[in-house]
């Protein structure tokens, strides 16, 4: 079983030094297509590139080296999935304790909404995947998480596709005590950490947590 796996996505890194520092030495790598490029600015070799292969520049400089290393997997230009889905489907089959998919966030709106809606997928409901691009996180809370980061940072609380009913949260400046949220209120959006580490857990529903690091 592989430990911790991170994909590259191909959206927009709006600060690659803080996403340089989510990489660990034996981390897993797959990059989605265009997601190659971010891998090989921030230094690291991608274990496995997949996807239809459109997404890089025409004259991107695949390095030679780093393609004899990778093993690629292509798909036909006219698919269904998107290539973040087939690099997380393919992600899952390898058992990863953990899954980081960096550069999802930003860019195209429709692009990050539906990677949003990616990390909804039930089947996702027991692993440990997030979407991270050293800036902002974001990820669902289903049962309990944590939220490691710095106090003063920014934590939105955000119900997704309907109310959920019992949600608890630690270490936030408002405080939630068995408390119900609602997808057409805003209650939940702009509570800030006052503490390194904060908690959240929810009885029913599924919680989407997005924590931005402020510092």
């Amino acid at each position: 079983m592989t430990e911790r796996m991170i994909i590259f996505a191909n959206g927009d890194l709006p600060n690659v030094e803080k996403a340089r520092a989510l990489l660990e030495a034996d981390d897993f790598i797959i990059a989605a297509d265009g997601g190659a490029r971010h891998a090989y600015a921030l230094g690291t070799i991608p274990n496995i590139i997949i996807g239809d292969l459109d997404s890089l520049p025409v004259n991107f400089d695949f390095p030679q080296r780093a393609l004899r290393q990778s093993e690629i997997i292509r798909y036909p230009r006219d698919k269904n999935e998107t290539d973040l889905e087939l690099a997380i489907q393919h992600a899952l089959t390898l058992k990863p304790a953990q899954i980081v998919v960096v550069a999802a966030l930003g860019g195209r709106l429709d692009q990050t909404l539906g990677n949003l809606f990616l990390l909804s997928d039930p089947k996702l409901s027991t692993f440990n995947i997030r979407l991270d691009d050293g800036v902002e996180e974001a990820f669902f809370c289903r049962d309990h998480s944590q939220i490691k980061g710095r106090s003063g940072d920014g934590v939105s609380l955000m119900p997704w596709q309907g109310a959920v009913f019992g949600i608890t949260a630690r270490g936030l400046k408002w405080r939630l005590n068995d408390e119900t949220l609602y997808p057409h209120k805003t209650r939940g959006v702009s509570n800030e950490m006052i503490d390194a580490t904060a908690t959240v857990q929810v009885k029913s529903g599924s919680l989407l947590v997005v924590h931005r690091r402020e510092a």
